[in-house]
């Protein structure tokens, strides 16, 4: 297995799925082997054989967008954990989680612990994931700017100010891996705040 980051503590795997090239990960405990998906997207079968000999306790989801969630009922099924979204986004993904992910919410993996923030503005209920020093951000926060705000429930200010308030709070070598494509930090991100404001999307 591929680790996109390793300490002695947490292990985090990413591997990217379906047409829309989205990133699936994987977040393990090293000391007690329990792990979390976040983002079941697509492909069940490689997302299965990611999670093989991990202690897999439960399947997060980052926004109700259906690219995201594609394979997550084969996944879910078949490793048996229930799986948990922010409520604002359950008319997007027209389902309702097995529990609710809300800001500040700490979800507990063996011996580490993933702080929920609670990002909208690409969905209602977009949320991030911060297992220091890394973020997974879902769809909120790329190389390059924010995620897209065409629908009608989006909203560019409130994505602009769950990337300022919220993910630009931890330092400059913080690494933030996207829902899609490549990762960056916040430190290569911080310059360009004032400039993605401006232009707007």
């Amino acid at each position: 297995m591929s680790w996109v980051f390793e300490d002695d503590s947490v292990r985090i795997a990413k591997i990217t799925v379906g047409e829309w090239d989205n990133n699936v990960y994987v977040v393990n405990c090293v000391s007690t082997n329990r792990a979390v998906v976040v983002d079941a997207a697509n492909e069940a079968d490689r997302i299965l054989d990611l999670v093989d000999g991990l202690e897999v306790e439960k399947v997060l989801t980052t926004h109700g967008h259906f690219d995201h969630i594609m394979a997550l009922d084969d996944v879910t099924r078949a490793l048996g954990v229930p799986w948990y979204m922010h409520l604002a986004d359950v008319e997007i993904a027209e389902r309702s989680p097995d529990g609710p992910l809300s800001h500040g919410d700490v979800i507990e993996v063996g011996e580490i612990a993933i702080h929920v923030l609670h990002t909208p503005g690409h969905t209602p209920g977009s949320v991030s994931f911060v297992i220091e020093p890394t973020i997974l951000s879902g769809d909120t926060l790329f190389p390059g700017g924010p995620g897209a705000t065409r629908w009608d429930y989006s909203d560019f200010g409130q994505i602009m100010d769950s990337v300022e308030r919220h993910l630009m709070a931890f330092p400059d070598p913080t690494v933030v891996h996207p829902g899609h494509g490549l990762s960056t930090t916040l430190g290569e991100e911080r310059p360009h705040l004032a400039e993605w404001r401006a232009r707007g999307w």
